[in-house]
């Protein structure tokens, strides 16, 4: 039970766990009328609810185009996705002499449960099996200081709020695909350089889609905006 709520709270809760929840994906127009009209309020409210979403980072607001979930802040990402992927790359490398065959069925193991997601895709829940996959194959480093810096990199990306798979979802098919061939890799005995730049080009491969993904969301927005009545879009996003 919540306690009594005023209705912009009850709007702003609304919004934030669908937001949180990957129901409403990074770019996901929020049609203020539409959210009115599932919680039985005036539009009002849910407006008030959009400005502390706005204010608090996890929705913008564009003329002619309306409130949206905020993309991933790039600069953010990208450094963040670099450093993991160089960090992690070198962790797992370092853990392949000591992972066991016993750590190879498990890795496999998780990889086809993600493979199962994908048919009924949950993005949220391939990314949870995504960080057991990779903590099988790091978290042998013998280095802690490398294994600190790869724990503080996942961290942070929770902190970003991001689940990558929610607005690629065709990078999840590659990802499992890479996942074996990676395991394959440590089972072969392959030289630690090879193992290292595979992790890291996995790692590389999620970055580049998500570039690519807002890149290309950021241009049909524009085109958007470009095409539009002016009068008639401002009238629209509030209705």
């Amino acid at each position: 039970m919540h306690p009594i709520e005023s209705k912009s709270q009850q709007a702003y809760r609304f919004i934030r766990a669908r937001i949180d929840d990957g129901r409403y994906v990074p770019g996901f127009r929020l049609v203020l009328g539409q959210i009115a009209r599932e919680l039985d309020v005036s539009v009002v409210p849910v407006r008030e609810a959009i400005r502390l979403l706005e204010a608090e980072g996890l929705v913008t607001f564009e003329r002619n185009v309306g409130a949206q979930v905020a993309l991933i802040k790039e600069a953010e990402y990208l450094h963040t996705m670099q450093t993991l992927s160089i960090v992690e790359g070198a962790a797992t490398s370092m853990s392949a002499p000591y992972l066991t065959p016993e750590h190879l069925r498990r890795a496999r193991e998780i990889n086809e449960r993600m493979r199962r997601t994908l048919a009924d895709f949950d993005p949220h829940r391939f990314t949870a099996l995504n960080l057991e996959f990779h903590s099988v194959l790091f978290e042998e480093c013998p280095n802690p200081h490398i294994l600190d810096l790869v724990h503080r990199g996942w961290n942070r990306m929770k902190m970003l709020r991001d689940s990558s798979f929610s607005f690629v979802p065709g990078r999840a098919h590659d990802s499992v695909e890479e996942h074996e061939r990676l395991v394959e890799l440590i089972e072969s005995g392959a030289a630690p350089l090879e193992i290292e730049l595979a992790a890291r080009q996995h790692r590389a491969a999620t970055l580049d889609a998500v570039l690519a993904y807002q890149a290309s969301h950021k241009l049909a927005v524009g085109q958007s905006a470009a095409a539009a009545d002016p009068d008639h879009a401002l009238t629209a996003s509030n209705d």
